[in-house]
């Protein structure tokens, strides 16, 4: 396959806005699974949005290595110093700016990981499964269970959700493009989500959407990095932790102690669901000379900070912090803009890790 033609723009990107979520030939909201389209005939790139599971050849790996080691030199201690204390000014700044329009709703989060979707449970058994719909008499004995969980929901204990019976919690929401989707589409009474974010201008946008339900919902401001403050949340109560596009915006020096902090507020069984930057993804590549702050961590032109993984490094934190692998898969995407016949190679590494049961 050809190399791929460079894109011209700012440094890095602060967003997931490559990923596909509608085929502009069937206007389907929700993209297949990655994984199912696959380019055979280099001549017809231009068919489609994007190509899943593209292969780079050896030309072209070797071009993206070349091109991390030339701008691989870092910048001053005192310089990465203010990028680290500035951080929250950074990410404020970011929300103030583009508040609400710079992410799409992430719709594509049910293909990927249905763990967030209707009818869903954890089965401590095995692995994660999803609930039999078919035994019309069963499903109408838990829709019953699940209006009586509803009815105590929020009437006792001193936390938001304290009665809910599936509580999933995202770190990193941003201004809700993954909460607002769930909220929508997981209409389960048991349900509630909790969400936070290092940004109070983002949680300030989450808690003034006109969607945010304070009944289903609690968003708060919380430091991923600080493993020292508390969360509103008592350890072991949760099913589900999802990040997405956010361990990669920490220090790297602190990414292994918050992975371990957050792994103490899931149940035995319960699942940490993670969605990042790839090494070598389109987003490293075009970082220019002066943006390196460490080996594939960097500074963008706003301040705000990220880091390209490796599948082993995710692999290393998550087992480190007592969790299980379920799924661990590198999504690399050919993604195409067919107006100025460009192509753009995405790669993300996507997670599924479970929390070991009790012994």
């Amino acid at each position: 396959m050809a190399a791929p033609h460079v894109v011209v723009g700012v440094d890095g990107d602060s967003s997931e806005t490559g990923l596909v979520l509608s085929d502009s030939t069937t206007g389907d909201v929700k993209r297949p699974q990655f994984g199912t389209r696959f380019l055979t005939d280099p001549r017809q790139v231009f068919q489609h949005n994007a190509w899943d599971n593209v292969e780079w050849t050896e030309e072209q790996e070797a071009s993206a290595k070349k091109k991390v080691s030339e701008n691989n030199q870092p910048l001053p201690a005192e310089k990465q110093e203010e990028y680290d204390s500035r951080a929250n000014e950074f990410w404020n700044g970011f929300y103030t700016i583009h508040e609400n329009r710079f992410f799409k709703d992430r719709h594509w989060l049910f293909t990927e990981f249905p763990e967030l979707a209707p009818q869903c449970s954890l089965n401590h058994e095995s692995h994660l499964e999803v609930s039999g719909t078919d035994d019309s008499r069963q499903d109408s004995l838990d829709q019953e269970q699940r209006r009586e969980v509803a009815a105590l929901s929020h009437t006792d204990g001193d936390i938001p959700g304290s009665s809910a019976s599936y509580r999933i919690l995202e770190v990193g929401c941003g201004v809700g493009n993954t909460v607002f989707p769930i909220l929508k589409t997981n209409n389960d009474p048991g349900l509630f989500v909790y969400c936070c974010d290092f940004s109070s201008t983002a949680v300030e946008l989450v808690k003034t959407n006109p969607e945010y339900d304070p009944g289903r919902c609690f968003a708060f401001v919380h430091d991923l990095s600080d493993v020292g403050a508390n969360y509103p949340i008592p350890d072991g109560t949760l099913d589900v932790i999802v990040l997405i596009f956010v361990l990669s915006a920490l220090h790297p020096n602190k990414m292994q102690a918050s992975i371990s902090r957050l792994a103490r507020l899931l149940k035995p069984g319960g699942v940490m669901l993670l969605r990042d930057y790839g090494r070598y993804d389109m987003a490293q590549l075009r970082f220019k000379k002066g943006r390196c702050l460490s080996e594939n961590f960097y500074v963008r032109g706003d301040g705000t900070r990220v880091y390209f993984f490796t599948q082993d490094e995710l692999h290393g934190m998550f087992t480190e912090a007592g969790f299980e692998k379920v799924q661990n898969l590198v999504d690399r995407r050919l993604q195409v803009n067919r107006g100025k016949q460009l192509t753009m190679y995405r790669v993300w590494i996507q997670c599924k890790y479970r929390k070991a049961l009790a012994t």
